[in-house]
């Protein structure tokens, strides 16, 4: 009885969760004259794309979503990279003063993107980066890379040394044992951690906003802020730009879930 009662009031959670993004997406699909007349909860009388095309048109959309991509992408796979080298040295390696240096990531992880915004632009001014994908790309990989790193130490500290003690028996050195053994057996949690980068930098609008300022290299949330703040844009475009700015994480999210699920599931197994 108490299963039944669990799953009904999750599935009433997700219900309630769903209504904006029903209500943003029959509003995209409106014509602005429904708009006006039926107001923002009444039912299209028919499937229009006037929203849409006019939105993706204004700002380049399909030039901003690759961008969003590039970096998003890019900043997932380098973090977790960095995040895996980190750990082996600080959660096996247990190299001299582990516990001061993930106290120092611990840090990083809680200092505002306000106080660090402008020695960020100023060293992206200084090395000639500034207004470039590559500036982003290489500040986030070193953000998210500071939480996988005291993540995953934690993780890789309760590894079973057996493993490390055979495969150093067999004769493999510790880039063989980090490649064949310790990477393969977290592959797990490697898939939440890329899946976790990816939509936290997608989502990343502040820096992005700061770093990016040319038309052509702003991501798809900047690019929606930037018009919104214009007001050039009446209610089904602005519902259009919200649906097309949320529909590549869930779309990423929906691909990658059953590797999220793996990570999680290996995680409580753990």
């Amino acid at each position: 009885m108490r299963r039944h009662a669990v799953l009904w009031s999750m599935i009433l959670l997700a219900a309630v969760m769903l209504v904006p993004f029903v209500i943003v997406a029959l509003n995209a699909v409106k014509t602005p004259a429904e708009y006006s007349t039926g107001g923002p909860l009444d039912l299209p009388s028919g499937i229009s794309l006037e929203g849409i095309i006019a939105f993706w048109e204004r700002v380049d959309f399909g030039e901003k979503l690759w961008n969003s991509v590039v970096i998003s992408g890019s900043v997932a796979v380098l973090a977790v990279v960095v995040s895996v080298f980190n750990a082996y040295a600080l959660g096996i390696g247990r190299v001299r003063g582990r516990l001061w240096i993930l106290v120092v990531f611990l840090i990083a992880n809680t200092l505002p993107q306000e106080a660090l915004v402008y020695p960020l632009y100023f060293l992206a001014n200084e090395v000639g980066l500034y207004d470039t994908k590559l500036a982003v790309i290489i500040i986030f990989t070193v953000i998210q890379a500071a939480f996988g790193t005291y993540l995953l130490t934690s993780t890789l500290g309760g590894f079973p040394r057996e493993l490390l003690e055979a495969a150093r028996i067999d004769g493999a050195n510790k880039w063989q044992t980090l490649v064949r053994i310790v990477v393969p057996i977290s592959r797990p949690t490697l898939g939440v951690l890329f899946v976790f980068f990816f939509i936290w930098t997608w989502n990343e609008f502040f820096l992005p906003l700061v770093l990016l300022i040319s038309n052509e290299n702003q991501t798809v949330p900047v690019a929606l802020g930037v018009l919104q703040g214009q007001r050039m844009m009446d209610a089904t475009m602005t519902s259009a730009s919200a649906l097309l700015g949320v529909i590549p994480a869930i779309v990423f999210f929906l691909i990658f879930q059953r590797a999220l699920t793996r990570g999680i599931t290996a995680g409580a197994v753990k």
